[in-house]
């Protein structure tokens, strides 16, 4: 009897903390910050750094003229492009996705990215002046209208043609970022499996959720090859 008894009790103790993961999952993932995943999510790819490092080898090519990343991150700044992320849940614990990265927000983010690079690039090369005893104006208005005068174009123009490319092309973020497919919950992770360009093929990324952010910890395909892992985590909000 009293076996029975311990058996009974030791069975209802692992059914009610079974339904407790459960029901922690379910408020871990759908009643924090809304009691579904479905509708539309926000991310901003952070391709600062990137564009810095990218204008900081070309400048330094410059002769006569010193220049470190420091000297670099008062003019490139919050470089970002977004990328919407839109769910519907069709269960409990899945659903359907489709990404892709907004045009608009891209080219806005590269013509930012040369303006700032056109600025530095203007402070560096008055710096040169200076250093070859021009007496004439350095200010950047000044320095403009002889990069004008002597490429026929403006500094952004000239930069965008003869320096190299900022950020990566539209064209490969797309790649990386565009695409629909399935997604499911388990034990508080969301794993959303789609096809990329690339080698890569299918990705499947893994993220957990805190309030109303998702946030990318898994990303297999890209380690190693990946454009943004130095950027982690990527993270999308609710909208």
């Amino acid at each position: 009897m009293k076996k029975n008894v311990k058996r009974i009790v030791c069975i209802l103790f692992i059914f009610t903390l079974s339904v407790y993961a459960v029901f922690l999952t379910y408020l871990h993932f759908f009643a924090s910050g809304g009691r579904t995943l479905s509708g539309e999510w926000t991310a901003n790819l952070d391709l600062t750094n990137q564009a810095a490092v990218t204008a900081l080898g070309w400048l330094q090519d410059i002769e006569g003229v010193s220049v470190s990343l420091e000297d670099m991150e008062p003019y490139m700044q919050d470089l970002t492009v977004q990328v919407d992320l839109t769910f519907e849940q069709t269960a409990r614990a899945q659903g359907t996705f489709q990404s892709y990265v907004l045009p608009e927000s891209y080219d806005a983010c590269n013509q930012a990215a040369y303006e700032a690079f056109a600025m530095a690039f203007q402070d560096i090369l008055a710096e040169r002046l200076r250093m070859a005893g021009y007496v004439g104006s350095t200010d950047r208005e000044a320095v403009e209208a002889l990069v004008t005068k002597t490429f026929g174009m403006s500094t952004v123009s000239y930069l965008m043609t003869c320096a190299p490319t900022l950020l990566p092309s539209l064209e490969e973020l797309q790649a990386q970022y565009d695409g629909s497919g399935a997604y499911s919950v388990e034990d508080g992770v969301l794993s959303r499996q789609f096809e990329v360009g690339g080698p890569a093929g299918t990705v499947t990324e893994k993220y957990i959720r805190k309030d109303t952010s998702l946030i990318l910890i898994k990303q297999p395909g890209f380690d190693g090859e990946g454009l943004f892992l130095d950027n982690y985590p990527v993270i999308y909000t609710l909208k």
